[in-house]
């Protein structure tokens, strides 16, 4: 069952719980890049939003006709991380005429500090409000607003999916023309996603997994100290999650991609660097591949293509996640 998210909320995400407005955006001044050096953004820190954070850099490809996009959003569990683009992705996505785009996003301290509830809501919101901003600048930028696909890693890579199975978040009466535009995706291309915030589904699956709890405020501090939303200055406080995991289901599910695929959803590429080993304890456990076997066993029973990549995986039709987004976007994968 699908939980839709408020589109009027996305309507005022740009003024709506900001406290600082965002610095202008800014033109690419560094030097010229050498051969080996990652492609300087064409614009840098750009404003989608009123927070500091909500900005992004953007890449236009070198294409006569609109070119297809790549949203990418960054990892760190929502608590930390900054926009990038792995430059094995960057570079050839470029040379085949794929713009880029990548975002930054306001992570839980944020949402914290701004008294969103849950805290989870206000980056994965915020992913949904770049896309439509990108899609807003789709004349100016020579976009093709059809072409989109979401790619990211860990936190980031579940934020692309639950982009990718959420149903349509465009509010077509809205008096602000970003809030207007669609959220839906062509595809999503991501690494070691976690597929479910849920605690009963990633410990059936994943039993000594702890990852979750944060994205709901459920934390402890490091040895004795106060706990604190910021990376490395808090443990998850996983026996209080699945305490309250009851009273919290309807908003675990909202923001879990698992929960929203239906029928009819775009294509995911799943690729993890393990092997997935199901109801088995992980050596790492909050970017297991076990993650990728939950999702995909959902995603055939609705008949949703979906791709799982890991080492000894079994024959794909694409055989990494840059060779599956080209062929996507209807591109070949060498010039």
């Amino acid at each position: 069952m699908k939980y839709l998210v408020l589109t009027s909320l996305l309507a005022v995400l740009a003024t709506a719980e900001a406290q600082t407005a965002a610095p202008p955006a800014t033109p690419a001044t560094l030097p010229p890049a050498g051969r080996n050096d990652p492609p300087l953004p064409t614009l840098s820190a750009f404003a989608y939003g009123s927070h500091p954070r909500q900005v992004l850099d953007f890449w236009k490809a070198d294409s006569s006709a609109p070119s297809p996009v790549l949203l990418y959003i960054h990892g760190g569990g929502w608590v930390g991380g900054e926009r990038t683009v792995p430059p094995q992705l960057l570079k050839p996505m470029l040379e085949r005429g794929v713009s880029v785009v990548s975002i930054s996003y306001r992570l839980l301290a944020d949402a914290q500090q701004q008294g969103v509830e849950p805290l989870v809501k206000a980056p994965l919101e915020d992913a949904a409000r770049a896309l439509q901003f990108v899609r807003s600048k789709a004349g100016e930028w020579h976009l093709d607003q059809q072409r989109v696909i979401a790619s990211g890693l860990s936190a980031g890579a579940c934020s692309s999916l639950w982009l990718a199975f959420h149903t349509d978040m465009a509010d077509p009466q809205s008096a602000d023309p970003v809030a207007r535009q669609s959220t839906r995706l062509l595809a999503a291309a991501v690494r070691a996603a976690q597929t479910t915030l849920d605690p009963v589904l990633m410990r059936e699956w994943i039993p000594n997994i702890g990852y979750g709890p944060h994205a709901f405020g459920l934390i402890q501090g490091r040895k004795g100290m106060p706990a604190s939303l910021q990376p490395h200055e808090f443990v998850y406080d996983f026996p209080a999650y699945l305490k309250q995991r009851d009273r919290l289901l309807p908003l675990i599910e909202q923001y879990s991609p698992y929960s929203h695929v239906s029928a009819g959803d775009p294509p995911v590429y799943l690729s993890y660097r393990d092997t997935p080993a199901p109801r088995q304890p992980q050596k790492d456990a909050t970017h297991s591949a076990n993650f990728g076997v939950l999702l995909k066993e959902r995603c055939d029973a609705l008949k949703v293509p979906c791709q799982l990549s890991y080492p000894g995986a079994p024959s794909l039709d694409h055989p990494s996640m840059e060779a599956f987004i080209l062929a996507t976007f209807g591109l070949t994968e060498a010039p």
